[in-house]
């Protein structure tokens, strides 16, 4: 479980494909903390550390994980935002944030709001979605590589976020362009409502 509050960022620095599994390799600030084992956000996507060397630690994603998400577009260098497992009885700053990415959306414009910047995304749709809850809702949460972000201006397949300067200076939100790719998570919370709603509906046809 995260908050979307990413921590840091770490740096590709190694690649290798292993049949349809891609492993990853990384460096960042508090690798010397990692334990093998311990799940660790990338741009969202909740990873097992499955190997540590030096400064660097490996982290393994699976077919699925790179069809549902930018990872498989990684190379050596991409910037990746990181974030280690909540701790018990800590603050929650951002959102529940499970680590389990729903798809990905495109950047189609970014704005500079003379101190900040609203960036606007577009994702798959369809009504099959929406029923599931995949959706988001004026100032509802959405995480977007792994940043938990409120939701300005929704349509039925887009969103905007305002990004203060300290989380494009510290995410790799400064990388991100018209035409990038974004990892996006939608509000849990959300997908329960949505399914509980879908239940009762199936329940009074019955």
């Amino acid at each position: 479980m995260f908050s979307g509050i990413v921590e840091s960022t770490a740096v590709v620095t190694a690649l290798r494909q292993e049949q349809d599994n891609l492993h990853i390799t990384l460096t960042c600030p508090f690798t010397s903390e990692l334990k093998i084992d311990q799940s660790i956000a990338h741009n969202g996507v909740c990873l097992t550390v499955v190997a540590i060397d030096g400064d660097s630690y490996t982290v393994t994603a699976m077919r699925e994980t790179l069809d549902r998400s930018n990872l498989g577009q990684l190379e050596v260098g991409s910037e990746v935002n990181v974030e280690r497992s909540m701790q018990m009885g800590g603050r929650l700053d951002g959102h529940i944030v499970q680590g389990h990415v729903d798809q990905t959306a495109v950047c189609t414009s970014i704005e500079d709001q003379q101190g900040s910047y609203e960036f606007t995304f577009k994702y798959d749709a369809s009504d099959e979605m929406v029923r599931r809850g995949y959706f988001t809702v004026d100032k509802g949460s959405v995480t977007v590589n792994g940043v938990s972000l409120t939701v300005c201006r929704p349509t039925r397949n887009t969103f905007s976020v305002c990004i203060i300067p300290y989380t494009f200076d510290n995410t790799n939100f400064h990388n991100i362009q018209v035409g990038s790719i974004v990892n996006i998570e939608f509000d849990i919370l959300g997908k329960y409502i949505a399914r509980y709603q879908a239940a009762l509906a199936s329940h009074n046809v019955d």
